[in-house]
């Protein structure tokens, strides 16, 4: 990067982070420090929920998912609205009734002490994965534009993150992510217009939608119901809304803060500012993607974006290497060509030919793929390096400093905002429980911070490990999966006026994991119908044994 580019990234990171915890004094006590003694406004709150969504996955798993798979990943979002609308209904007025620090804290009051002990377990789990993939996702950046390690890039994020998070709790994790989320908007309209206005010239932008189109990277809506295909209509809003009411509705990431705000009318205004700008945001994201494909038409792209496996290949496989990139730059030529007489002249010939020549790019990418699986003798998964190749090779100075330092706010909001929730369920729900009881209000917020920097440790050390876990958009995502049905089961029989017994919502915990850990295994079902099947058998379980076994008074 160039010293404009540094000072803009360093400048950012800087203000963000200075902001924070300038915002955050005070915060001294318990509640001040796990809750900011209730005092958020609506409009921070909000930004503040979309930021600790819209990670640097989502700037560089988004991107790259719009690049190689279109638009199809914006039907994953398509019952977030409905979700949000359900929880300002149910969920937000509960909680706040209630005057509890964490969700699971709730699950005690309506069934017993092991229920909220079991899913405050799940929680601390799924969200420790969660906070390692989120992690990593910064280090893929510091590894290109650097050529730092991996695990080097790993460790000083996370010294970073955990330093501010430590130090001011949920006000300083809160008012970072507003100034964070306005940083990610600036980078995201700069890489779409950069992708735009890096196109020939008589390329117009009706040009550029074409030839994505053609290419299926438009086709937004899949109307065919298939349990094997992960994003279509009825997936996005049947699947997406059960993983949408988990996340925001009992993930203690997000119910941590709208239980921040001054009052039930702040938390329902900052659930539905998210209804509203989230399908839009990841439409323009993908968008963005689609358009670095398109960009890419034009200038030739690496048959390999991750650089230290092109070196790696170079070096064992030099020879081969060669034949497959000769095949590359013939294929890359005529599709470039292909697409120049498509955007001049829309015909069946031209279309025939473009779709023909992307066709031979794709093989020749496929033949550089194996090569690549063959020489390091791993899978070989690149999606997370499309849009960092597209803005270090493309973009101009200061722009790329915008952009990078857009990927770091959106990296330290979901990292500082999970670690702080990883705290706070631990301290209230495991060592103010079970360890250390009726002890001084300053000794929890002391234990506090220490669990913070101790789940901090935790979230590098499984970061390490992300990178072999293909696209992070979707890595994530699968991670919550595997739990979000199962604890979504559990909070509708705590809201529903059902007569359920702890043993029955317990069992149906239990039961819910189990039978989506069974559907992952033995089926080809998509993960998103995975929080369905969670919510229903737990929903189902929880029900049937609290009527075989009734609760005794």
């Amino acid at each position: 990067m160039s010293t404009v580019d540094w000072f803009v990234l360093v400048a950012s990171l800087i203000g963000i982070v200075g902001y924070g915890l300038y915002k955050s004094k005070g915060a001294q006590t318990t509640e001040g420090y796990l809750l900011g003694g209730k005092s958020m406004r609506w409009w921070v709150i909000g930004l503040s929920i979309m930021a600790t969504q819209a990670s640097a996955i989502t700037f560089i798993g988004t991107t790259g998912q719009g690049y190689s798979d279109g638009l199809r990943f914006v039907q994953f979002y398509f019952g977030l609205p409905i979700a949000m609308v359900i929880i300002c209904a149910v969920a937000a007025p509960v909680f706040h009734r209630s005057g509890v620090y964490t969700a699971y804290e709730f699950l005690e009051k309506r069934f017993d002490t092991k229920t909220r002990t079991l899913a405050s377990a799940v929680f601390l789990v799924q969200r420790g994965l969660g906070v390692g993939i989120a992690l990593y996702a910064p280090a893929v950046v510091m590894a290109v534009i650097l050529n730092w390690p991996e695990k080097v890039t790993i460790l000083f994020m996370a010294a970073i993150v955990v330093g501010y998070t430590v130090i001011g709790g949920i006000k300083a994790v809160m008012w970072t992510d507003a100034q964070q989320m306005l940083v990610m908007l600036l980078g995201l309209v700069a890489a779409f217009f950069a992708a735009v206005h890096g196109l020939p010239s008589e390329v117009s932008f009706g040009d550029a939608l074409r030839l994505a189109g053609e290419a299926g990277r438009l086709q937004a809506i899949n109307l065919e119901l298939n349990f094997d295909d992960r994003y279509n209509l009825w997936s996005g809003l049947i699947g997406g809304s059960f993983l949408a009411l988990a996340y925001f509705g009992t993930d203690q990431s997000q119910v941590q803060r709208y239980l921040t705000a001054r009052s039930l009318r702040d938390s329902r205004f900052s659930l539905l500012l998210n209804a509203v700008v989230k399908v839009p945001l990841q439409f323009v994201i993908l968008l963005t993607g689609a358009m670095v494909f398109v960009f890419f038409l034009f200038i030739q792209p690496p048959a390999l974006f991750n650089p230290a496996v092109a070196s790696t290949v170079e070096a064992g496989a030099s020879q081969e290497l060669a034949l497959v990139q000769q095949h590359y730059d013939d294929a890359f030529k005529q599709r470039r060509e292909a697409a120049l007489n498509l955007a001049s002249v829309d015909g069946p010939g031209q279309r025939d030919a473009y779709l023909g020549a992307q066709h031979a790019v794709d093989s020749a990418r496929n033949q550089a793929v194996a090569l690549a699986e063959r020489t390091t003798g791993e899978p070989y998964n690149d999606t997370n390096y499309v849009f960092l190749t597209f803005v270090t090779r493309h973009l101009p100075p200061g722009i790329v400093g915008l952009i990078i330092a857009a990927v770091f706010a959106a990296a330290m909001s979901t990292i500082s905002a999970e670690l702080n929730s990883l705290a706070t369920v631990s301290i209230i729900d495991h060592y103010q429980r079970y360890i250390r009881r009726g002890a001084a209000d300053q000794h929890y917020t002391h234990a506090s911070r220490a669990a913070t920097a101790f789940w901090g440790v935790y979230a590098a050390v499984f970061a390490t490990f992300a990178g072999q876990l293909g696209s992070l958009i979707e890595a994530v995502n699968i991670v919550g999966s595997l739990f979000y049905g199962a604890m979504l089961g559990v909070f509708i029989l705590a809201f529903a006026p059902w007569k359920t017994t702890g043993t029955g919502a317990f069992l149906g915990i239990l039961c819910g994991l189990l039978a989506v850990a069974a559907t992952q295994v033995y089926s080809d079902v998509t993960f998103l119908w995975f929080n369905v099947i969670g919510a229903a058998v737990t929903v189902s379980v929880g029900l049937a044994v609290s009527r075989l076994k009734p609760a005794t008074t």
